[in-house]
């Protein structure tokens, strides 16, 4: 694993410069970090579940549609049928061109237009993405509710509502205009870094580019809190790591 300084010293050089594009953007501006509000709101204290998911070089970030609130349970008028919804973070242009061409890549690691992926599932995110691709993380119902308004302030939304940009790339998934900026300093693992950051979970979100950097973390959360239950901080459901295809 890289230090910071060593990437950015590597990445002025240009070969490297894309090859290192090819590989953030294989499966794949900040806002404000918001730590999770763990006063009283009035609601149950049962546990709300976080679904952290691998996909390749890309994570993405999940809940379970029952446990969605407002303002981001909006979103579920346009799934049908659906279950769990997860999110990730990509560039643009990359993600909606139809030739994924090499000066593509190349291009995407300037700073430019993100987009989210929306994707509605009607199975557990373990059938989608594999059991050992699939971290569950139960977290205080402020704390879950912290990780939703981080994503809900990632999506450019007009007047309370978030449009759709496009369909995604998988049946039920649609993609959604980002109010941040993607690059080769700031990828979908640091997006997803920060969104289980503002769920107040240790989690470190500078200096992620990689999804194995983020997901050392995830586990190591898990592995760290079984069979203890914080609220606010991470303790892993039953059999935490379940494995699915990929897709």
């Amino acid at each position: 694993m890289m230090h910071d300084a060593a990437v950015i010293a590597r990445l002025k050089r240009r070969p490297l410069l894309v090859a290192l594009g090819v590989v953030l953007l294989g499966g794949c501006s900040v806002i404000t970090q918001r730590p999770a509000d763990n006063r009283p709101q009035g609601r149950s204290s049962a546990a709300t579940t976080i679904y952290v998911a691998r996909r390749g070089w890309h994570i993405d970030v999940g809940f379970k549609a029952s446990e969605l609130e407002p303002p981001l349970a909006s979103l579920e008028v346009q799934f049908s049928s659906l279950r769990y919804l997860s999110f990730g973070f990509g560039d643009r242009h990359y993600l909606v061109a139809r030739n994924k061409n090499f000066p593509g890549l190349a291009a995407a690691i300037w700073p430019g237009p993100g987009l989210l992926l929306a994707t509605g599932l009607t199975a557990p995110p373990e059938e989608a993405f594999g059991p050992t691709q699939v971290i569950r993380l139960s977290v205080s119902p402020e704390a879950a509710r912290a990780a939703q308004t981080y994503v809900w302030e990632s999506l450019a939304s007009e007047n309370g509502i978030a449009t759709p940009y496009a369909n995604g790339p998988y049946q039920g998934s649609q993609y959604y205009n980002a109010t941040q900026r993607y690059s080769g300093f700031y990828t979908c693992n640091t997006w997803a870094a920060e969104v289980l950051h503002a769920a107040g979970l240790p989690i470190r979100s500078v200096g992620v580019l990689f999804a194995g950097q983020l997901w050392a973390q995830v586990t190591k959360i898990a592995h760290d809190t079984a069979g203890r239950a914080t609220p606010g901080a991470a303790a892993p459901l039953p059999n935490p790591m379940t494995t699915v295809r990929q897709r």
